[in-house]
C-alpha cells in the first residue's frame, strides 16, 4: 500500500490532536488547580463546551490514527505526531489573532524539515502482523512501570515545570502504548472482522490505556506550563513508539551511514520542539 495512505491519515490525526490540545488546554485552565490526582477533574471539564469540542477532535484523531496504523508501520506513523506542537501553536495564533514571530516560524520549519529528513533516512519498513503474548507481557509491564513512576513523581511536586514535565512523560508512555495496542487490535479486525476486534484483549487494553492517557493529559496541562509538558509529551511519544515498533512489531530502520542524516533530523526536531515550547503561545493568555 506504500506510505502515502498512512502518512495522510497520520497527518489528519495530528491536526485533530493539535486542535484538541488547544481546546483542552483552554478548558483545563478554566478550573481550579489541584495538588493531587482528581478523577472529578474530567466531570468539571465536561460542563465546558470548549472541552467537549476538544474531545470530538480526539475522536476524529483516533479514527485517523487507527486507519494510519492499520496501513503503515508504527515507527512511521507515530513520529508524525511530532507535528502536533507546531500545528497547535499555529491554531492558537489564529484563535488569539496574534502573529507568530520569525523565530517561531524558523522553529516550525526545523521540526518539519527535521522530521522529514529523519523519516526519509530511516525508511521504516517491515512489520510482524502478529505480536505474541510473550512479547507483549514485558512491553506492557515496562510501559506501566514507566507511566506510574513518572506520574507519581509529578504528583509529588507542586504545580510547575517539574510536575508538568513528569505528567507529560507519563502521558507520552500511555499514548505510545495505546497506539501499539490499537495497531494489534486493527490487525484482529482485519483478520476476524468485528467479532475478532471485539474479542481481542488488545481492544480493551488500548481503550484502558487511552483513558489513562487522556486523564494524565488533563492533569499535565493543568499542572504547569506547556514549556515543560509539551516537549516531554511530543518527544516521549515518538521515542517510545519507535522502540515499541522495533521491539514488538520487528520493524526495520536503515543503519550504517543513514544514521548521520537521521541524527541530524532528530537534532532539528528536538531544537524546534524546545524552541516552540519555550517561546510559543501560552494558550491562556495568547502570549
Amino acid at each position: 500500500m506504500g506510505v502515502v495512505v498512512p502518512v495522510l491519515f497520520a497527518l489528519l490525526a495530528a491536526f485533530s490532536n493539535a486542535l484538541a490540545t488547544v481546546l483542552q488546554r483552554r478548558a483545563a485552565l478554566s478550573v481550579p488547580q489541584t495538588r493531587g490526582f482528581r478523577a472529578g477533574l474530567v466531570a468539571d471539564l465536561a460542563r465546558r463546551p470548549v472541552w467537549l469540542g476538544g474531545m470530538l477532535a480526539v475522536v476524529v484523531a483516533g479514527a485517523g490514527q487507527a486507519a494510519a496504523l492499520a496501513t503503515g508501520p508504527l515507527s512511521l506513523v507515530q513520529p508524525l505526531f511530532v507535528l502536533e506542537l507546531p500545528l497547535a501553536l499555529l491554531l492558537a495564533s489564529l484563535m488569539t489573532r496574534r502573529e507568530l514571530p520569525a523565530a517561531l516560524w524558523a522553529a516550525v520549519a526545523a521540526v518539519v524539515c527535521g522530521l522529514g529528513l529523519a523519516l526519509v533516512a530511516a525508511a521504516p519498513s517491515g512489520e510482524d502482523t502478529h505480536v505474541s503474548t510473550a512479547r507483549w507481557l514485558p512491553a506492557l509491564a515496562a510501559c506501566a512501570a514507566a507511566a506510574v513512576l513518572s506520574a507519581g513523581a509529578g504528583l509529588r511536586r507542586p504545580p510547575g515545570k517539574a510536575r508538568a514535565g513528569c505528567l507529560g512523560a507519563a502521558t507520552a508512555v500511555c499514548y505510545a502504548l495505546t497506539a501499539a495496542l490499537l495497531k494489534d487490535a486493527m490487525q484482529a479486525w482485519d483478520t476476524g472482522g468485528v467479532a475478532g476486534f471485539l474479542t481481542a484483549w488488545q481492544t480493551y487494553a488500548f481503550a484502558a490505556a487511552g483513558v489513562c492517557a487522556v486523564l494524565l493529559l488533563e492533569h499535565a496541562m493543568q499542572g504547569g506550563p506547556l514549556v515543560a509538558s509539551q516537549p516531554a509529551l511530543t518527544l516521549g511519544d515518538a521515542t517510545v513508539s519507535l522502540l515499541l515498533g522495533v521491539l514488538l512489531y520487528r520493524e526495520h530502520l536503515r543503519a550504517g551511514w543513514w544514521l548521520l542524516p537521521q541524527a541530524l533530523g532528530v537534532a532539528l526536531v528536538v531544537a524546534g520542539v524546545l524552541t516552540l515550547a519555550r517561546r510559543g503561545f501560552d494558550l491562556r493568555t495568547g502570549r
